[in-house]
């Protein structure tokens, strides 16, 4: 049986890429070879797969400390954010059903692809939704809803109370919030820049250029061809905000929702994530 693939609609569109101050310097260096995108783009798709391939990193010890807290008996996982699959993968393997949402189209192909080759065993329990996580509407109820580590990061102030209504919604009576986020507790006062190439599965090479700002609260990512001659010269961006801890807290407080435990993420290998567990109020 092939893998379930539907449709949630929604009004917000994919969202433009920002220009960082490195991704400034490059397009006025390269002129009209010069092409601006997200890295999670359409336009950024071939980058993205020639340098991340099929499926990501290995997401296994991710996925095994999201399923030390979903609870066997508690039904269906939604997987919010889900790209390519990188836990969705090793979930589906622990034996969950999962439906994985993204919104993005090139990740949504990517992870289509791998469930195509899956075993039909494995199909059979994932459903496939193209929607945005902060704006969805299914006809299931969850006993687990979970976004892995990082991806509340990428939203604004504005459309973070929309993920905490959709999944409010969507959680089955006594289900279970799990929610990665990256806190600016553990990061330095001081503005940190580094550079670093990547090696793409195609041979071309590309550099990372990170600027992390506390002051700014913000972590911004630029990446773009080491080739100073590739044409076109496509500058791939992406910012993420780094929030406070008890922030996010207060956050799902206001949307109806009690705060049952805060875990250092031990797979991370780094301070300043957490996995936050949270239930609806009542």
């Amino acid at each position: 049986m092939p893998a379930r693939i539907l449709a949630c609609m929604t009004d917000q569109m994919a969202r433009a890429a920002v220009r960082t101050t490195r991704a400034d310097v490059l397009l006025a260096s390269a002129g009209e070879r010069g092409v601006l995108c997200d890295f999670y783009s359409e336009t950024a798709a071939d980058i993205y797969q020639d340098i991340m391939g099929d499926g990501d990193k290995d997401g296994s010890p991710e996925a095994g400390e999201y399923a030390t807290h979903i609870r066997p008996e508690s039904g269906p996982v939604l997987e919010l954010a889900a790209g390519t699959g990188r836990l969705t993968f090793p979930l589906l393997d622990l034996g969950l059903e999962v439906t994985a949402l993204e919104l993005s189209t090139a990740m949504l192909g990517a992870l289509q692809k791998r469930l195509a080759e899956a075993p039909v065993e494995i199909q059979d329990r994932c459903t496939v939704v193209h929607g945005d996580m902060s704006a969805f509407a299914l006809d299931t109820r969850f006993g687990t809803v979970m976004i892995s580590s990082g991806s509340i990061n990428v939203l604004d102030d504005a459309d973070r109370p929309g993920v905490y209504a959709s999944v409010r919604e969507h959680l089955a009576p006594g289900g279970r919030f799990l929610l990665g986020v990256a806190v600016s507790e553990a990061v330095g006062p001081d503005e940190v820049e580094r550079r670093q190439e990547l090696p793409g599965r195609s041979g071309r090479r590309y550099v990372l250029h990170a600027r992390r700002s506390p002051a700014e609260e913000i972590h911004e990512i630029t990446i773009y061809p080491a080739d100073e001659a590739a044409d076109p010269f496509l500058v791939c961006t992406n910012r993420v905000r780094l929030l406070k801890e008890d922030q996010v807290v207060r956050e799902l407080e206001q949307a109806g929702f009690d705060v049952i435990a805060r875990t250092p993420f031990a797979s991370q290998g780094a301070e300043g994530v957490l996995l936050l567990e949270a239930v609806v109020r009542g």
